[in-house]
């Protein structure tokens, strides 16, 4: 029960879509989605193999929560090996196909090889096919969902796609679901198109059960009236992400103009404030909020952009309603390039998924070649005649066509900041960990999240610890790794269920337990579901280091470590990194070398 104990097996090199039951003795150990594909994954593939070979696998991985009463059940992750970092890839997508793809029987879909040609995967409950894409391949995400549902005839169909920039091996791509939602870190849709898939596409009549009904809607109830109270959970639907925008600059953790400042001067352009204000015309640019399956917080954006803005004044065909401003976008796209125009914000947020590519990376990756085009590294002739100025709101929308297209300079971006810098002499510009570029929090300002972000076993990211309160309390390194660790545990544990973070504005481990405990067979305390986190964050660790990376690839850039922060609460402090490392891997029970130790592996069952 929660589990449909089922997973399609596609191997692409043969042509073949076998079911299978799921392994239930990994499930229990795993759980599912983020930690059970892992375990799939290890088990699955040599970890040294090329993240664009057919000897990578890819999994669409759901949760035993998916597709439940339970709040926010619609998430699904995409697990594999990372072309922009070569680490373990997992990458969290909200929306409803997740929530479909537990309807139509299965836990996940485990896909080997590359086609000779370009697919499609069609599901509908147990009639499963591989089909020529021939009709959509070289086109849009837009286009690919909207083709797909009239020629099956199928309004119902919930579509996980990549575009151009997924095809063209952009090594940020991302796959793309219902339009406007994404699996979006780490190049999962540069993998899926090295593998000739363009898109799966799914309906579901199955449903889903769990083990105690009565109980089960009990504690979902409870859940959600805990949510309904969150003052949190009521920032997050009237705001969405867009408030930390504020936060950050008044806290002075905000990269700006590539992480050289802190704070942006042009923050009251593009901050929530700026996206509900009427303009002369009357042109607003948010239109409402959105939610994913079952969710009851509806943080996502809907926007549109001024008809008389210069990126769509001769493009109507851009003239609609789709995916707003959150934090992220809006830091990517804004402070970290210098551009304060909300109406480009959006245009080129619409193009991150029409084409299928993450907004964090390519805003990283844009930023350090504006400081490359600063230093006269680059100039208009490698450009193609587009000045890359910071501040310049042209420059980030023609360079994210192109790079979607992978056009031009576009193609030089399409490699990621990591390896565009290296080519260009300057890798210290490059604003990663283990080549991902940063999330809109600089580490002078937040310690805790520093490291959260050396550590990470996907490179740079910001929602797979939490050590937010810690680092408002307390700017300096003390104190930050025992946090660090241990919401790191519980977000590998909660990514694994098959819901939402942000139901952390309510939940703590006891709600995911309770509704899990109902849903699932077997006995579910809170040690048990901690332990499990424990267990998904030391195997990715392991794969990790299977694939050749090392502790050296648990820093910040030079920049965060050594030039002081220059404006904001954290003036003058650099990263503690050199401070923080050795308590974590202490914490984790890791030699200093940052290998799991035989007596944490044997407690974990590794």
């Amino acid at each position: 029960m929660g589990w449909q104990k089922r997973i399609l097996r596609v191997n692409l090199t043969e042509g073949r879509c076998d079911v299978e039951p799921l392994n239930m003795e990994w499930a229990n150990n795993y759980l599912g989605e983020r930690g059970l594909a892992t375990k799939y994954l290890w088990e699955n593939m040599d970890p040294k193999a090329d993240p664009m070979g057919p000897e990578n696998v890819l999994i669409f991985a759901t949760g035993p929560l998916s597709g439940t009463m339970s709040s926010t059940s619609g998430r699904y992750a995409v697990v594999t090996k990372g072309p922009l970092t070569g680490a373990i890839a997992c990458s969290n997508s909200g929306g409803k196909f997740g929530a479909e793809l537990k309807f139509a029987g299965y836990d996940m879909l485990v896909i080997h090889g590359r086609a000779a040609k370009p697919v499609y995967l069609h599901i509908v409950d147990n009639k499963v096919e591989l089909l020529p894409a021939d009709d959509i391949w070289g086109t849009t995400v837009w286009h690919t969902e909207e083709w797909l549902k009239s020629h099956h005839q199928n309004p119902q169909l919930k579509v996980a796609s990549i575009g151009e920039a997924g095809e063209k091996g952009v090594r940020y791509a991302c796959v793309v679901n219902d339009l406007h939602r994404a699996a979006g870190r780490s190049g999962v849709g540069a993998v899926m198109g090295s593998k000739n898939l363009k898109a799966v596409a799914v309906h579901g009549s199955v449903g889903v059960s769990v083990k105690d009904p009565k109980r089960f809607m009990q504690a979902v109830k409870k859940t959600k009236d805990l949510l309904a109270k969150s003052g949190g959970r009521k920032g997050l639907t009237k705001q969405g992400t867009l408030a930390m925008i504020d936060a950050m600059q008044e806290f002075g953790g905000l990269p700006t103009r590539n992480f050289q400042e802190v704070q942006f001067e042009g923050v009251d352009k593009i901050n929530p404030s700026a996206v509900v204000k009427a303009k002369r015309n009357g042109h607003v640019n948010l239109l409402t909020n959105k939610a994913c399956f079952g969710c009851t917080i509806a943080c996502g954006r809907i926007a549109h952009i001024d008809e008389t803005h210069f990126t769509i004044v001769n493009r109507p065909e851009y003239r609609h309603a789709s995916g707003g401003l959150e934090y992220e976008t809006a830091y990517a796209f804004g402070p970290v390039i210098g551009v304060d125009d909300v109406d480009a914000l959006t245009f080129a947020n619409f193009l991150m998924n029409e084409h299928g590519m993450d907004p964090i990376s390519f805003g990283g990756t844009l930023a350090a070649a504006m400081e490359l085009f600063q230093m006269g590294v680059l100039t208009e002739k490698d450009t193609d005649g587009i000045p890359l100025t910071f501040g310049n709101p042209e420059a980030l929308t023609v360079m994210a066509e192109k790079t979607g297209r992978g056009e031009g300079f576009g193609k030089v971006l399409g490699l990621g900041s990591k390896l565009m810098c290296e080519q260009y002499g300057h890798p210290e510009l490059a604003m990663v960990v283990k080549g991902q570029e940063f999330a809109g929090y600089d580490s002078r300002a937040l310690q805790g999240m520093g490291l959260g972000y050396a550590t990470s076993n996907r490179g740079a990211c910001h929602l797979k610890h939490d050590t937010f309160a810690e680092d408002m309390e307390d700017q300096s390194g003390n104190g930050k790794a025992v946090p660090c660790k241990e919401s790191q545990d519980r977000t590998a544990m909660i990514d694994s269920t098959g819901l939402c973070l942000f139901t952390t504005a309510a939940w703590g481990v006891p709600e995911f337990c309770e509704q899990i405990d109902a849903a699932c067979e077997g006995e579910w305390d809170e040690a048990r579901l901690t332990e499990i986190g424990e267990r998904v964050w030391n195997l990715e660790r392991q794969f990790n280091l299977a694939a050749g990376l090392t502790a050296k690839d648990d820093t910040l850039p030079k920049r965060l470590l050594e030039v002081p922060a220059p404006s904001g609460t954290a003036k003058g402090r650099v990263a503690e990194l050199g401070k923080m490392l050795p308590e974590y891997y202490a914490a984790r029970g890791w030699t200093a070398d940052g290998i799991p130790s035989n007596e944490t592996l044997a407690r974990l069952g590794l």
